[in-house]
């Protein structure tokens, strides 16, 4: 287990967590044996910070699943939340406006407080056209039933990785997922007032997902941006990071051996010295 790092908050929070939290290899690695499936949510949000909700990807919710969810994780806690594929699996994301409006009509409000960024992703296949892309960022509401909106870009092909998509993603406050990935190209860039990154190469032959070595580097890095600093050893492709004051960091541990995430997310923790909840 790495040391925890010993720069102090200045502001700013880390927040770590994984995606989804109905896993079958979890119960008895993660979740204690014989806990209820449906406890699992409330547990799993009373020993991390955060948690990527992935079922939206797929279909509609019903307002009474995002209000049980809200009920079901403590106070403190926050739900991202993955767009659906139906408004970024399209040829023209400019045409994506009447899937948006369905997305956000589902009831994601009824999280309150605990609604935390929008995690648009993208293909890997998806290339970067320029217009076709400002068009699909000016249809990205600011607001949904009267709650602040944060959006995220995943993408996943290395024609995105151009000052030029930089520079769209900063006009619009729109952040680039920083991926920890053997495919996906890694954009550090900052270009919105918080953080969000997704780690990918979690090994299950280390109870942790990643080694003590890469833990406490990957702390030394989020302390940066929630310090509102660029961190060395990324690869950026924009302008001069501009400054900025402290940030709200969001890192999930995210695939590969996804049996380690929940330990990898709590180590993180740790090692940022960021605030673990009792139950852990």
């Amino acid at each position: 287990m790495p040391e925890p790092v010993s720069e102090k908050a200045t502001g700013g929070a880390i927040r770590t967590g994984i995606g989804g939290w109905t896993y079958k290899p979890w119960r008895g690695t993660f979740y204690p044996e014989g806990l209820r499936q449906a406890d699992e949510l409330g547990y799993a949000a009373a020993h991390l910070g955060t948690i990527e909700i992935n079922g939206t990807f797929y279909k509609l919710q019903k307002p009474q699943s995002f209000a049980a969810w809200r009920d079901a994780a403590p106070d403190n806690f926050i739900f991202s939340i993955k767009a659906s594929r139906f408004c970024t699996n399209r040829k023209v994301l400019a045409e994506a406006g009447e899937g948006i409006a369905r997305f956000f009509g589902q009831g994601i409000e009824e999280l309150g407080s605990k609604l935390g960024p929008i995690l648009w992703q993208f293909m890997p296949t998806k290339r970067f056209d320029p217009e076709d892309f400002a068009a699909f960022l000016a249809l990205l509401p600011g607001t949904c039933g009267g709650l602040p909106l944060r959006h995220a870009l995943e993408v996943r092909h290395e024609s995105f990785a151009c000052a030029e998509f930089v520079a769209l993603a900063r006009r619009h406050g729109v952040a680039i997922v920083i991926a920890d990935h053997a495919d996906h190209p890694q954009i550090a860039d900052l270009t919105a007032e918080f953080v969000y990154a997704r780690l990918m190469r979690t090994e299950e032959a280390l109870p942790t997902g990643y080694t003590s070595e890469a833990l406490a580097d990957w702390a030394r890095i989020a302390c940066c941006w929630r310090d509102g600093r660029a961190a060395d050893g990324l690869r950026y492709l924009g302008a001069s990071q501009p400054a900025a004051g402290a940030r709200e960091v969001f890192v999930y541990m995210i695939s590969g051996a996804k049996v380690r995430a929940p330990a990898a997310a709590t180590a993180l923790a740790i090692a940022t010295g960021s605030p673990v909840p009792s139950g852990s």
